[in-house]
């Protein structure tokens, strides 16, 4: 599972319960992100969530979780921001 990790203090469950996605799970950090609000802009990610789709990503020195579309080629699409992972989840 290198690559792929969930947030600190975070488990597995909680963050499929808050999302209501019991099939979210962590995915490979390794792959292409584009951000939020300047879409030409690299992230760079440390952790990458995977909920049917959909993504939530935490970039490296960077407080905020990025939402987006996992795209066909494993790449992802970021459209908006939120300040904590408790918020984005419940934005999914």
């Amino acid at each position: 599972m290198a690559g792929r990790q969930l947030p600190t203090g975070w488990p597995l469950e909680e963050i499929r319960e808050i999302s209501g996605d019991q099939e979210a799970t962590p995915l490979d950090t390794d792959r292409f992100v584009t951000g939020w609000p300047a879409q030409g802009e690299r992230l760079h990610p440390e952790i990458v969530l995977g909920f049917h789709g959909l993504c939530l990503v935490k970039a490296v020195n960077d407080d905020n979780w990025y939402m987006g579309s996992l795209n066909d080629n494993g790449s992802v699409t970021c459209w908006s921001a939120y300040g904590d992972l408790h918020e984005a989840l419940r934005g999914l």
